[in-house]
């Protein structure tokens, strides 16, 4: 698989600012067009995954899925080592407004480590794969009690060219109102960071965890893939 290039830098204060404004943010792009057909190719490789999973059989929605086994392919190990530090400040300032403990260390390794203590020991990193009329319904990626509050996806195919439909669905209950949806198109090599299980939102009594939940709308035409990073391991 070829190395990282030199990629646009993001703009990470006005990252956490869209996050917490919408619960996600849409970054500049994080592979090449070529970086994304050699991971989107690496479905067919049956053999660095530890499971897959049929949505339809699971009422997931409609498609399929692969989780890594370890080791990862060293591109996506490098992605989730260089995002881990980046979205830990928000991680910490969440927990510190909503009152919580904030357990994560500053090394992924480190919070790695705690997961498999925790008895998440495997690797929950997802290639996941749709073709027509395939969606995901709306959900969470917890595993366990361990858990990083953001998560990231990254497109690999190019929105209208490979595909159509598809766009990415964040859903967020509102305290005491009406849930917000927020839809994105997922650009080929950008990384959209996004909410894992809730966040905070201001309310009249200081700050409240509002619920959030993400999902993928049905493809019209085409096939479209997609890396999950998942900063907490699975059980």
């Amino acid at each position: 698989m070829s190395t990282p290039t030199k990629r646009p830098r993001a703009d990470w204060s006005a990252l956490a600012e869209e996050i917490d404004e919408y619960g996600c943010a849409l970054t500049p792009p994080v592979l090449t067009p070529a970086q994304c057909r050699s991971v989107a190719e690496l479905y067919d490789e049956t053999d660095r995954f530890r499971s897959t999973v049929d949505m339809a059989r699971y009422r997931f929605g409609s498609g399929q899925y692969r989780y890594f086994a370890a080791p990862l392919p060293a591109l996506v190990q490098e992605l989730r080592e260089t995002f881990y530090p980046r979205l830990l400040p928000i991680a910490r300032d969440w927990a510190e407004r909503l009152g919580r403990p904030a357990p994560w260390p500053d090394s992924l390794a480190e919070w790695l480590a705690m997961c498999h203590e925790a008895g998440q020991t495997k690797s929950s990193q997802i290639l996941l794969r749709y073709g027509a009329e395939d969606w995901n319904a709306l959900h969470r990626d917890l595993f366990g009690d361990a858990v990083f509050p953001l998560q990231v996806v990254i497109g690999l195919d190019e929105p209208q060219v490979d595909y159509t439909g598809g766009e990415f669905l964040l859903v967020e209950q509102r305290p005491r109102a009406q849930s917000r949806g927020t839809a994105t198109l997922l650009k080929q090599g950008h990384a959209l960071i996004f909410t894992t299980r809730d966040r905070p939102v201001r309310s009249q009594r200081g700050w409240s965890a509002s619920p959030v939940r993400h999902g993928v709308s049905a493809v019209r035409s085409g096939k479209r893939h997609s890396l999950g990073l998942v900063f907490h391991e699975a059980s």
